[in-house]
């Protein structure tokens, strides 16, 4: 028997039955059908607490207590499209129905986490970080502090906020400061497992060295990014549009200081002045499904855009993923003061 068959109640059946199936089941949660085990409605600690409250005795039928009108979902999608339906009407229960309104499953949002978030992250560690030499040199960029806590801190509580916290370090410049600081993880109350570069190897040529490889859709991060990107959004993203592989993708605007002139032949046309363009930008972010392992060459440089581009020429299916939120990469030493102005306010 399945955990949930343990808290169907008949319509019958009492409160005080009732309410000793919720306690033997932990579940706070139980659902009343009929005999063909048709959904009537549910019953939660807080519909039995209101039915105390108006006077209802502990031997009333559970019907007169129970929600009539619960909500639920139909089977047949996907687990992602539950969790996210959950999230935005903030359930910790959701009953499943089928088409003739019998109940053949109920999903609790906890357990269903637990189920969903075990995808990888891999973060990419090995940069010189020559831009932001003296800072960098004898501290790896990632370790970093931007107020009380280093760049790789930040990152990883970023994903810890959505459940992911199964990680990748691929490092190899000053390793061993991140290896010494992190260890396994079990500090931070993640684990972390470590790829060595051994020389440059590009953020996707790292992944070729992964010996346990993911089974799942697995994240793929530069190591010196900020952002506050909703990490659930980009997976459901990816999931939902089947693709092998998803690129984040920020608008970067930049001004030409000169009128730009356009022509037909040696006519004048048009003269815009000081004209803003605007285009899309790689934000080193991305979602990889496992078969992007088939193509990517062992032991060799090769960097993710040139992934893509080879995914593309394969025509296999590649997706990009705007992102609002904010962010910046760390690169220069304008972009440090500014994360240590910027996002230090935003994580008070």
């Amino acid at each position: 028997m399945k955990q949930w068959q343990k808290i169907i109640v008949t319509k019958n059946q009492t409160l005080l039955e009732t309410m000793k199936i919720i306690d033997d089941s932990s579940l706070q949660f139980a659902v009343v059908v009929d005999e063909n085990q048709r959904l009537l409605g549910t019953v939660t600690d807080g519909d039995i607490r209101r039915g105390i409250l108006r006077g209802e005795g502990l031997e009333v039928p559970i019907s007169l207590i129970m929600n009539p009108n619960p909500i639920i979902a139909k089977s047949g999608q996907k687990p992602y499209i539950y969790k996210r339906f959950m999230k935005l009407k903030m359930l910790k229960q959701l009953p499943i129905i089928d088409d003739s309104n019998k109940i053949i499953d109920i999903l609790f949002m906890d357990k269903l986490e637990s189920i969903l978030n075990k995808n990888t992250v891999i973060l990419m560690l090995g940069g010189l970080g020559t831009r932001l030499r003296p800072l960098t040199n004898d501290t790896p960029k990632p370790m970093l502090r931007v107020g009380n806590r280093t760049i790789l801190e930040i990152i990883i509580d970023g994903f810890k906020q959505y459940g992911y916290t199964n990680f990748i370090f691929s490092v190899n410049y000053k390793k061993e400061v991140i290896q010494n600081y992190f260890q396994n993880g079990e500090a931070f109350d993640v684990t972390i497992e470590y790829v060595e570069e051994d020389k440059r190897m590009g953020t996707a040529g790292a992944l070729s060295l992964i010996k346990n490889r993911p089974t799942q859709p697995f994240f793929v991060m530069n190591g010196d990014l900020l952002t506050q990107i909703n990490f659930d959004q980009l997976m459901d993203f990816h999931l939902e549009h089947e693709s092998i592989a998803t690129m984040c993708v920020r608008e970067y605007e930049y001004q030409i200081p000169y009128g730009v002139i356009e022509t037909d032949g040696t006519d004048l046309v048009t003269i815009k002045e000081k004209p803003i363009q605007r285009s899309f930008v790689n934000a080193g972010i991305y979602v990889l499904s496992p078969d992007v392992f088939d193509y990517i060459p062992t032991d060799e440089f090769y960097d993710m855009p040139t992934l893509f581009e080879q995914l593309i020429e394969k025509e296999k299916k590649t997706s990009v993923f705007p992102i609002h939120e904010y962010w910046l990469d760390i690169g220069r030493m304008e972009d440090f003061n500014k994360a240590n102005n910027e996002f230090k306010e935003l994580l008070i």
